[in-house]
């Protein structure tokens, strides 16, 4: 960890030959425009909104909010992003670490958030490790929170385990094809499994579960985006972390995919229908697992797209989201 401690770390160190997700293009990423690769973006820190978020799970977003930092890029670029203005598009502006750890620590004094929520921040991860260094030298003691989409390097996992408290990683393939498809990474299954397994091995499972806490501190909780009609992906993925973790494995059970780019597969134009969801769901409770939030479906149970869409963000106002969520 030597050289990645506080402020004495050199942030363009790890974008010179880039391998901060695992694509691990190599890209120069400080090469001015020529820089830049699978994320699209180069080194300079690019952020989309800083502010108090409800939308997440209640153990996250407790009764303030939780202070969501979304980083604009991913390294996934999934083709139906709720979120592509940012994942995609690249939506947001270029700061630096300085102004950003001003404008965070103005919203932890004015909005007395429960924790700091870096989204999608693997690309920038030397900028995070920055931030949560500033923010403890300050005397912050909130939890740390890190929002990934579970395609991880292990290798970076480790070097960010110092300025981690919750992972909140998504699972969402164990469909190889399906992850190929969708996100470009055949790859996905196996890798998102390691990376997990490396998040718990760190901070254990969240918390909260276990101490009645309303807001948790400490742990990973993982979660499943349920695909319309992609029953198969999630049973699976649902099968592969009980074998990998157990029963006691928190869990997010999602239902509020919404088809907000045209898809050339059918299926990902529409909803989730309920009863999709319910046999999904029976898979959950059969295999036991004890921990678990559910989001139930909203609207029309045939799944259609202009169902309940209060979730949807757009990152081209000042504030993107219209109301709480829901996350249940």
């Amino acid at each position: 960890m030597g050289n990645c401690r506080g402020k004495r770390m050199d942030p363009t160190v790890l974008f010179k030959a880039c391998k901060l997700c695992p694509r691990e293009c190599g890209i120069n990423r400080t090469n001015g425009p020529a820089g830049t690769g699978f994320c699209r973006l180069d080194h300079r820190l690019r952020v989309a909104f800083i502010g108090a978020h409800f939308g997440e799970e209640p153990l996250i977003t407790g009764t303030r909010g939780s202070g969501t930092i979304f980083f604009s890029g991913c390294s996934l670029r999934c083709s139906i992003c709720q979120n592509h203005q940012i994942s995609r598009e690249n939506m947001g502006r270029i700061t630096d670490i300085t102004e950003l750890s001003m404008e965070t620590a103005r919203m932890i004094e004015s909005q007395k958030v429960h924790n700091i929520n870096y989204v999608t921040p693997d690309h920038f991860f030397p900028y995070a490790f920055l931030l949560t260094s500033f923010l403890r030298e300050k005397g912050y003691g909130l939890p740390i929170l890190y929002n990934l989409s579970g395609y991880q390097s292990v290798s970076m996992l480790k070097m960010a385990e110092d300025y981690a408290d919750i992972y909140l990683p998504d699972y969402k393939y164990a469909d190889s094809d399906l992850a190929g498809k969708i996100s470009g990474c055949e790859d996905y299954p196996a890798v998102a499994l390691d990376s997990i397994a490396e998040m718990v091995r760190q901070k254990g499972f969240l918390d909260s579960f276990a101490t009645g806490s309303r807001t948790a501190g400490k742990g990973v909780l993982v979660r499943h985006l349920i695909l319309p009609g992609k029953i198969k992906n999630s049973l699976d993925a649902l099968s592969s972390l009980f074998i990998e973790f157990g029963a006691g494995l928190p869990l997010s059970l999602m239902s509020q995919y919404y088809p907000v780019l045209p898809q050339e597969d059918g299926d990902l134009n529409r909803s989730v229908t309920r009863d999709e969801f319910d046999r999904i769901y029976s898979h959950a409770l059969d295999l036991g697992f004890k921990n678990m939030f559910v989001q139930i479906p909203g609207g029309d149970a045939r799944g259609d797209p202009g169902a309940d869409t209060g979730f949807l963000p757009d990152f081209s106002l000042k504030k993107p989201f219209k109301g709480k969520g829901p996350i249940c």
